[in-house]
């Protein structure tokens, strides 16, 4: 073991330190799915606490040492594949619930700690979370800001971004900082919180984060509309120039929808919680809506419906070991059905779901899938929009713009990236145009 490992055994212990050769292979691939081919990585580091993790960071930085970030791991086949590096630092055991101020509706927590754990605790005061990003059973509350994954909530309760208040970080050099706090009017810092969601571990190590939640719904009903694309472009339109206030509005791919059991068409897949009756009347409105269009309108029954927005999100996580394709887009939301409708012809076997409310979503394809990203994300462009691959074989990686980004504020992320990291030693390539 080479020195560096040694004096990160002698800050965290050295039951804290795997090395390679005693991680598992299913997690070995895992990480192995994040760096340039042929890395060596040699230990991971897995501090409990956030002195330990400045320390690590600290330790680092003096050695030059480049550094692969994660919580749990279950995102870090997304993004580029970092290189040159030896060393991964876990903030798994980070997993310790500070503060939870039930009257205030904030919660405070490290970044370590699994989002369903959390939400089982907040459940317990009859409060929840306000997000249901992909492999929820298993992403880190630090993951989940890192990736800016928030899922199909966000129509009624906005991004990560609206639901962070609260951040502590490592910076490279080993320093600690933070930024906002626990009440929820509380805007110090917010420019820092918005740098960090979606930075992909590039710019710092989250070590704490604070969230605003909310009170668990009394009521919960689903209404699955399927249907010409046509006419679910009018009911999606309908749906949104309405007073009727629903939680999740998906647009879901023909192969999707069959998929979960409805007809292979276009579905519109919404989500109304609130109390009863409310719920009661607006899931009857919609369904009038759909049966006026012509389109087939299923109410799900509550014992059905956790297992459908479940079953929405799985193709979307496949496990490392599945050769699948998953990539994030974007379209202007008036744009969602009719692109829905051109990626069903041209990949008929592909999985998609659109958020109709902000035009963003997800796709999940197979090897042969690769030769048509490009058009896919021609397609994306053409409405406005974007594709961002985020899982996919190594060589392809190596070869594929992955981000595709087009924007004007690459130099300023290059910037930002200087500043926090000015050593290049924080997840090195995993973001966008090789930051």
């Amino acid at each position: 073991m080479s020195a560096i490992a040694h004096q990160l055994e002698s800050i965290v212990g050295s039951g804290a330190v795997q090395r390679w050769e005693e991680i598992e292979p299913t997690t070995q691939a895992r990480f192995l799915s994040a760096v340039q081919p042929n890395t060596q990585i040699e230990c991971v580091v897995y501090p409990q606490t956030q002195e330990e993790l400045a320390e690590v960071v600290g330790a680092a930085d003096r050695d030059r040492q480049r550094l692969l970030i994660c919580g749990s791991g279950s995102k870090l086949a997304w993004g580029g594949l970092a290189s040159d590096v030896k060393l991964v630092v876990s903030t798994a055991r980070l997993n310790r619930l500070i503060d939870h101020a039930v009257g205030d509706l904030t919660v405070t927590a490290e970044s370590g700690v699994p989002l369903a754990d959390l939400q089982a605790k907040l459940a317990e005061a009859n409060q929840f979370l306000a997000i249901d990003p992909l492999y929820s059973e298993q992403a880190t509350l630090g993951g989940i800001v890192a990736t800016a994954d928030t899922g199909a909530l966000r129509h009624r309760y906005g991004g990560i971004r609206d639901m962070l208040i609260g951040i502590s970080i490592v910076r490279s050099d080993g320093q600690r900082a933070k930024a906002g706090g626990r009440v929820v009017k509380n805007v110090a810092g917010y420019d820092l919180m918005k740098l960090f969601t979606g930075s992909y571990g590039t710019l710092g190590i989250i070590s704490q984060v604070t969230f605003r939640v909310y009170p668990l719904p009394e009521s919960s009903r689903t209404v699955v509309l399927t249907g010409s694309a046509t006419a679910i472009a009018q009911a999606t339109q309908t749906l949104v120039a309405s007073a009727l206030t629903p939680t999740s509005v998906e647009l879901v791919s023909p192969h999707l929808s069959q998929t979960l059991g409805f007809k292979a068409a276009i579905a519109l897949v919404v989500r109304f919680q609130s109390l009863a009756v409310s719920v009661e009347k607006q899931a009857e409105q919609l369904l009038r809506v759909g049966e006026a269009l012509g389109l087939e309108a299923i109410a799900v029954d509550d014992a059905h419906q956790q297992t459908l927005w479940e079953a929405l999100r799985k193709p979307m996580e496949p496990e490392i070991h599945e050769p699948a394709i998953v990539v994030k887009l974007g379209v202007l939301p008036n744009q969602a059905v009719s692109l829905l409708d051109k990626l069903s012809s041209l990949i008929p076997e592909g999985a998609c779901a659109i958020h109709a409310g902000s035009g963003l979503g997800m796709f999940r394809g197979d090897r042969e899938s690769l030769p048509v990203l490009p058009t896919l994300r021609q397609l994306c462009e053409a409405h406005q929009g974007f594709l961002t691959v985020l899982n996919a074989p190594t060589d392809f990686k190596r070869q594929f713009d992955l981000w595709g980004y087009t924007g004007n504020a690459l130099s300023l992320m290059q910037q930002l990236k200087c500043q926090f990291d000015p050593h290049q030693l924080l997840n090195p390539q995993r973001f966008v145009s090789g930051i």
